[in-house]
């Protein structure tokens, strides 16, 4: 899959804590960006959109999987109660 780059503006004190306080959990900006841009590409993107994207590029996502339908149930035949207008309860 080809990748691409975001070119993002932050301010540098915010920028330069967020490392620091990243690095002592043993994660980066980079990785934690790219869990949120995957968050939210899943929340925008419509799954059928998702899906192709997948199938073009030989990846299969958890969406594209089948779910297992429950079986269907026999009909059962109901009888219909009509309701009696005044006119005929006399």
């Amino acid at each position: 899959m080809k990748k691409t780059t975001f070119n993002i503006s932050f301010d540098e004190d915010k920028a330069s804590a967020l490392v620091l306080y990243l690095s002592q959990k043993g994660a980066t900006v980079e990785t934690e960006l790219e869990k949120a841009l995957d968050t939210l590409y899943t929340k925008t993107v419509p799954a059928g959109v998702r899906d192709f994207i997948d199938m073009k590029s030989g990846t299969v996502s958890s969406s594209a999987v089948p779910k297992a339908r429950k079986p269907k149930l026999p009909k059962t035949e109901h009888t219909e109660v009509s309701e009696v207008s005044a006119n005929e309860r006399h």
